[in-house]
């Protein structure tokens, strides 16, 4: 799977003292009536507990800029000091400031899928940040971006 090139998301649950954040690429559209979204998370994640008692969340694309991110809310963050991020009250969620765009939700059912929970989510709100959005792309193990010419 590591040959199919994903965007880089931060799930958010919650907000403000309850939020809980983590690092997901396995995130797809699943229906446009009702509009709905799937991510997967580790069943042994804390985020699953989470969800089941703030079952509001936010799915904020990052943009290339932002590639520190990732590392940092999937809990492997190397450096001395954290990077830089902020998150807004957006309904009953949190949005990235500054990130490409965000989606936020309620969630609609929760499934099993192996050692994952498939997490469905109803699209609430959308949000679409400042051009250029330059997206952060994951693709073979390393963090890439689009090409100037495809931007």
């Amino acid at each position: 799977m590591g040959m199919f090139a994903t965007g880089v998301t931060i799930i958010a649950a919650g907000k403000e003292q309850y939020l809980h954040v983590m690092t997901a690429n396995a995130i797809t559209s699943l229906s446009l009536d009702p509009m709905l979204l799937l991510f997967c998370v580790g069943k042994e994640a804390r985020m699953v507990a989470h969800l089941r008692e703030y079952p509001q969340f936010t799915v904020n694309i990052l943009r290339a800029s932002q590639s520190d991110l990732s590392p940092y809310f999937a809990g492997m963050w190397k450096g001395e000091e954290p990077p830089h991020f902020e998150f807004a009250v957006w309904g009953d969620a949190a949005r990235l400031k500054e990130c490409a765009a965000s989606i936020r939700c309620e969630v609609h059912e929760m499934a099993e899928g192996g050692d994952h929970a498939i997490v469905i989510g109803q699209v609430t709100g959308l949000w679409e940040g400042d051009e250029p959005a330059d997206p952060l792309i994951f693709y073979a193990g390393k963090y890439r971006q689009l090409a100037e010419e495809q931007r």
